[in-house]
């Protein structure tokens, strides 16, 4: 075990929440060192973003940019990368197990409850027509309430495509709060698993071509960028609902977009796009049937204070020379670290 006696080089990298609504976390870290923050593109490369975090030896990321091989490979004092979220696709993990750095996210318990949520506001919002209903009558157009007859969760299939952490807990929301009937698709989890949960294993297939609403709660992979595009709408119920509270690369915006002006989607929730913040050139933009968030799936009180706090003892664990939890490389442990832990 060792333990780093001089001062923490830690920066905050594109997260608008860090220690924000919870100073209490900033206000630990900067008591064992400097704490910086920046804010870069989010399609900066590798070797800019190693330029600019040079010198650090902590940092805790956002869900942008990436951290691809180039930058791991230039980067000199590094020894932790905190996810201040659950994703880490950002990352390329081998890189960093290479490099010796740990990476670690924050516990899939903390988001839990506030990203299904968000995914089941967005899908009731979507068939009884919230917003257009709400604008309706802040433009003075209280006549136009014959026109908003939405549809019932209740005794519609929902799809869950990506049955985990967050997924399961849609199809929870779903079947026993709402009575409807779940649908689960999932690869990576077998179907006895799933079956115990309640609901029926599917495959990619039917859950699209079964569901009246489909919600998309997979982690991005490369192995599921765009897997929706104009062919799998194609499979889709006329007028079917889309929430995405996941990652915005698992949709082509293009063809989302023209399934949305035919009348394919009837109406579609979304959390997170391809390219954050929001590009104004965009098809998705401007479409009435369409709600689209900042990215606020986690959001809630109890989740960034829980975030927080984990990004603080991350550091400070790593710094004391013990492991963290969630450490997502875990073969890193395995070898040679900059940490030194094992």
């Amino acid at each position: 075990m060792s333990t780093d006696d001089g001062n923490a080089r830690i920066t905050v990298v594109n997260s608008s929440s860090f220690g924000v609504h919870f100073p209490y976390c900033l206000d630990e870290l900067e008591s064992i060192g400097e704490v910086n923050r920046i804010n870069v593109p989010p399609g900066i490369s590798g070797e800019r973003l190693a330029r600019k975090l040079q010198g650090a030896e902590y940092v805790i990321a956002s869900v942008t940019p990436d951290f691809p091989r180039s930058f791991f490979e230039r980067i000199d004092d590094l020894k932790l990368i905190a996810r201040h979220g659950i994703g880490c696709d950002n990352v390329d993990l081998d890189a960093a197990t290479e490099a010796g750095v740990l990476v670690t996210r924050v516990s899939g318990d903390s988001e839990r409850d506030a990203v299904a949520e968000l995914a089941v506001a967005l899908m009731t919002s979507c068939v009884r027509d919230v917003v257009p209903a709400g604008k309706a009558v802040e433009y003075g157009r209280w006549e136009k309430r014959s026109e908003f007859v939405g549809l019932e969760i209740s005794g519609s299939t929902v799809g869950v495509v990506g049955y985990g952490n967050i997924g399961s807990r849609v199809g929870e929301i779903a079947k026993w709060g709402f009575g409807a009937e779940v649908l689960a698709y999932d690869p990576n989890i077998a179907d006895p698993v799933i079956q115990n949960c309640g609901v029926e294993p599917v495959s990619f297939v039917e859950v699209l071509s079964r569901s009246d609403i489909i919600s998309f709660n997979a982690s991005h992979n490369r192995d599921n960028y765009h897997f929706i595009g104009k062919e799998e709408f194609g499979m889709m119920k006329d007028g079917v609902v889309i929430v995405n509270t996941a990652r915005g690369e698992l949709i082509e915006e293009d063809p989302f977009a023209e399934a949305l002006k035919s009348g394919k989607v009837r109406a579609a929730g979304i959390d997170v796009m391809e390219e954050e913040p929001l590009n104004e050139e965009s098809p998705l933009v401007g479409l009435d049937n369409l709600i689209i968030l900042p990215h606020v799936g986690s959001y809630t009180e109890r989740s960034l204070r829980e975030m927080d706090e984990k990004m603080v003892e991350d550091v400070k664990r790593v710094r004391e020379g013990l492991r963290p939890d969630e450490v997502v490389n875990g073969k890193v442990l395995n070898r040679s670290n900059r940490a030194g832990i094992e």
